[in-house]
């Protein structure tokens, strides 16, 4: 599914430097996300991590949202992923792919904990982390990355 991907990203990266100024809310909201990216690390339960992962993807497209602004009242867009099709049709992969996601977290969240395997959670923290990257691009690039610690994996954690 993410096999534009690659397209949307060159023609991201093109865009990157037409980009708008990235404001304290857009870097705010860019917190948000590694810090629920770290989070969905350190969770034990692959529902948890499922969700967090979920959780990042939203706070970084609401990122684009701040810096580039919403649709208009009259658009028909109540979602975050709607929203960002319209404002950021180069994301519309990314879009695609998260808001296709959304109902599975509605369930896990009301309990469902069992339909998230391990490698589902995974997939779910690895695709959260490349479209949070992905938005750092389309923000400005670098200029972004520079507020964020970096992101390391943690092999193991030990508690004594």
């Amino acid at each position: 599914m993410l096999g534009d991907h690659a397209r949307g990203l060159a023609a991201t990266r093109a865009s990157a430097a037409a980009a708008a100024p990235v404001s304290a809310e857009a870097l705010a909201l860019l917190a948000r996300a590694d810090a629920e990216l770290l989070a969905g690390q350190f969770a034990p339960e692959s529902g948890d991590r499922f969700i967090h992962a979920h959780l990042a993807a939203i706070r970084a497209a609401a990122a684009v949202l701040a810096v580039r602004g919403r649709p208009g009242r009259r658009s028909a867009a109540r979602t975050v992923w709607e929203m960002l099709t319209r404002v950021a049709p180069e994301l519309e992969t990314w879009a695609v792919y998260f808001a296709g996601a959304a109902p599975l977290r509605s369930r896990v969240e009301a309990g469902r904990r069992d339909l998230v395997t391990d490698d589902r959670a995974e997939c779910a923290l690895a695709a959260a982390e490349d479209f949070r990257d992905t938005v750092e691009e389309v923000l400005g690039g670098g200029t972004v990355g520079m507020h964020r610690p970096s992101r390391r994996p943690v092999l193991s954690v030990r508690a004594s």
